[in-house]
């Protein structure tokens, strides 16, 4: 039941990972050795909504079945990925969470969104069935 059910579980449990670490700050836990590498968090955005929207997919591709249609799925989860980027940021700016909004997050939020459907396009068939 489980095997069934597998891309829905995944990207359930990817945007609930994506809402916590977006929304609350984990400042006490940084520690005082850390590496310092440039845009990180640009970078950590990017690969967020990168997982988002190829995980998005195939929970769409998974729960569709027969109705499945590759490109209009693809579209709608890229354009569910940019619009809950928005909306995270957009309860960055207004919930008391320690955490600012940044233009510069959506961007690499929507970017990361991109590139996940290229990706899918690019190294999986749109057309392959799940196995």
């Amino acid at each position: 039941m489980l095997k069934k059910h597998s891309y829905t579980i995944l990207f359930i449990s990817w945007v609930v990972l994506i809402t916590l670490l977006s929304l609350f700050s984990f400042s006490e836990f940084d520690s005082t050795s850390r590496i310092a590498i440039p845009h990180i968090d640009k970078i950590t955005h990017f690969t967020f909504y990168t997982v988002f929207v190829v995980l998005g997919y195939f929970f769409l591709k998974e729960r569709e079945k027969g109705a499945f249609k590759s490109q209009e799925s693809l579209f709608k989860i890229i354009f569910v990925a940019i619009i809950y980027g928005i909306f995270i940021e957009a309860l960055q700016y207004a919930m008391p969470f320690g955490r600012a909004a940044e233009f510069f997050d959506v961007l690499a939020n929507s970017a990361g969104a991109i590139f996940g459907g290229l990706l899918i396009k690019k190294y999986f068939s749109l057309n392959r069935k799940l196995k």
